[in-house]
């Protein structure tokens, strides 16, 4: 929950452009972390999902900018 929280803040630093430049990085680094954990499992597979959580805060906060909330 602390993570959570923590990110969120970082958040309202950023700039769209500095999300939508976070959101590329993530998804580029969950697609070769999903892609290593097919060939051999990965230690911690719970970064998988971490990751995909984390995306869909990006989106949700970048979504809230558009619509002024």
């Amino acid at each position: 929950m602390a993570k959570k929280i923590d990110f969120n803040r970082s958040l309202k630093d950023l700039n769209v452009t500095d999300i939508n430049a976070r959101i590329q990085e993530d998804k580029l680094r969950l697609k070769k972390l999903e892609f290593a954990h097919a060939i051999s499992p990965l230690e911690n597979p719970i970064s998988i999902r971490d990751l995909r959580l984390d995306i869909a805060r990006l989106n949700t906060e970048l979504r809230k900018r558009e619509l002024g909330i």
